[in-house]
């Protein structure tokens, strides 16, 4: 066994996973794991830089994981970092900051190993190997994985929560011009998507990351946010619906004020809603399989 720790930095948030880890069977054992927004994609779709104050947000949640890090005794790390910091013009900041803070340089991976650590993450535990569809919405960008045991085909589009908010919505609620603008765009990632990713073929759609917890969490009607009642919940494509109806016209105030929605994900939640939504109505499938588990634990198992 050793002990290791997995950083994903995305657009919106940082994520921790420290384990034990067993080389011969590849078996995690979750010891410690944790979530911070830091929203390191702000403004990056308009200007194509990363904000001094995400910057900083980011290495606050750094040094915070650093010393959880230290303290379980993790003696390999890997920090993988994705969307924002794929695209913006100035991620040498980025990096030199998180090698002063943690010791390991982040790996700015691509689309295609983003998706392929989601799918592993998401499928690892699962019976069977009927042909799925895994979607990973994340901020700046949303992940398509077809496969069985393992990836036949993977595509990343940019349509994440943030940047499709920051895009278009300005307003509150956003109003049916913002909602349809967002739509379009979404649509349009679809159809880019399915150049490559046979998405209609796939019998199980898994949903990953934030925006599909916390629309599965609105579904179930928790008081509170629970990874287990969450984790594997199956959620109807007309439940799905009605959360997104319910999100398009509620206002922030009244979305802050669910106790599920995370209060770093208030202003984003409506557009990922629509990006699950669109997705599922495209490829006609009735349910979505709600994972707690993504690219973080497929972090985990490539050190394992």
């Amino acid at each position: 066994m050793s002990r290791v720790a997995a950083v994903d930095c995305g657009t919106n948030s940082i994520r921790l996973l420290v384990a034990d880890a067993d080389p011969a069977t590849g078996e995690l054992v979750e010891l410690d794991r944790r979530m911070t927004i830091v929203r390191l994609g702000q403004g990056v779709d308009r200007t194509g830089r990363l904000a001094p104050e995400a910057l900083e947000r980011t290495f606050a949640a750094c040094r915070e994981y650093a010393g959880v890090i230290e303290a379980h005794g993790a003696t390999k790390v890997r920090f993988v970092a994705t969307s924002a910091s794929r695209d913006a013009e100035n991620r040498e900041d980025f990096v030199r900051g998180v090698v002063e803070i943690l010791g390991v340089e982040p790996e700015v991976i691509s689309g295609d190993q983003e998706a392929e650590f989601s799918f592993v993450g998401a499928t690892k535990e699962l019976a069977g190997h009927e042909e799925r569809l895994v979607v990973d919405i994340g901020g700046g960008s949303t992940e398509f994985v077809v496969g069985q045991a393992q990836v036949e085909a993977a595509r990343s589009v940019d349509i994440g929560c943030v940047r499709l908010t920051e895009r278009h919505v300005r307003n509150d609620p956003p109003t049916a011009a913002e909602a349809a603008a967002i739509r379009a765009d979404i649509e349009a990632a679809l159809d880019l998507a399915e150049q490559t990713v046979p998405i209609r073929e796939a019998r199980t759609l898994v949903g990953l990351a934030g925006s599909v917890t916390t629309v599965a969490a609105i579904a179930l009607g928790l008081e509170e946010y629970d990874p287990a009642a969450i984790h594997h919940s199956r959620i109807s494509r007309t439940q799905v619906a009605d959360v997104t109806e319910a999100l398009l016209t509620a206002t922030h105030d009244e979305r802050a004020a669910n106790p599920v929605i995370h209060p770093g994900r208030v202003d984003v939640i409506t557009a990922g809603a629509l990006v699950l939504l669109a997705i599922m109505e495209r490829t006609g499938i009735d349910e979505v399989v709600v994972s707690e588990h993504d690219i973080l634990d497929g972090i985990g198992w490539s050190i394992a």
